[in-house]
């Protein structure tokens, strides 16, 4: 019985592994698609010089986003449906001695889930801002255009709509910009998060050592403690006999 309780714990930790190495890969994929998104953009608009020609290629990875959108959280669901089955072990598993060491198990893997899902919604929420913001690039360049072309070039009105459409490609760009420094700094967090894990994991180790440490300074202060008091009780009496002496 042991034996097949112990089975489906490794069971239920595989998959959790897989499902997580599959998630992570997954995770890597959708940001590189949210971070090239609008630079492909901003590649088809500097070749076309105007919107008679419609830029089929943002449907397409638009298509593409829905469905990775759509495969992570399906993914997202087995792997929290799996963790919900570890935690019913560990609460039926009646093994005192290994009950520290399943929850221990099941926190760092509930800990990934919740790392993951906060990477996918906000990976997301930048994507849609992202398309968002380039739509809305698109139907200013539009009136643009056609404004250029009822009006004529060289006027002020036109002058002044191309340099605010210049400045928000420009505010657009300091905006990506931005966001692969937030991106780069939050790998940069991750991984100064493992080493701290690391380095709470030793100094937890040095504190369980401590109380022994702290008991033999102790005893080492008491018998320093000790032998000063037998010493001062030898330095008084040779004074009482030294004034004695000397009285006499």
């Amino acid at each position: 019985m042991a034996a097949g309780s112990s089975n489906y714990w490794e069971d239920l930790r595989k998959q959790a592994r897989q499902l997580e190495n599959e998630l992570d890969l997954k995770l890597v994929s959708f940001s590189k698609l949210c971070t090239s998104y609008s630079s492909t953009r901003d590649g088809r608009r500097d070749r076309y010089s105007s919107d008679t020609t419609p830029l089929l290629n943002g449907s397409s990875q638009d298509r593409m986003f829905e469905t990775m959108a759509v495969e992570i959280e399906q993914l997202l669901g087995k792997l929290t449906g799996i963790n919900d089955k570890m935690a019913e072990y560990t609460n039926s598993a009646g093994v005192p001695s290994l009950n520290a060491a399943l929850m221990h198990t099941l926190q760092r893997h509930r800990d990934i889930l919740q790392d993951y899902t906060h990477e996918f919604h906000k990976t997301k929420a930048n994507f849609l801002a992202i398309r968002e913001r380039e739509n809305l690039l698109g139907s200013v360049r539009k009136d643009i255009e056609s404004y250029k072309s009822g009006s004529g070039v060289n006027n002020r009105r036109t002058e002044l709509f191309l340099k605010e459409h210049e400045h928000l490609r420009n505010s657009d760009r300091l905006i990506e910009e931005t966001i692969s420094i937030a991106m780069a700094t939050k790998e940069n967090m991750t991984s100064q998060r493992g080493m701290l894990k690391s380095i709470q994991s030793k100094m937890n180790t040095l504190a369980n050592r401590f109380p022994a440490v702290n008991s033999l300074i102790q005893r080492v202060n008491l018998r320093k403690r000790r032998d000063s008091l037998i010493l001062g009780g030898i330095i008084g009496i040779c004074t009482i006999l030294l004034l004695l002496y000397a009285f006499h």
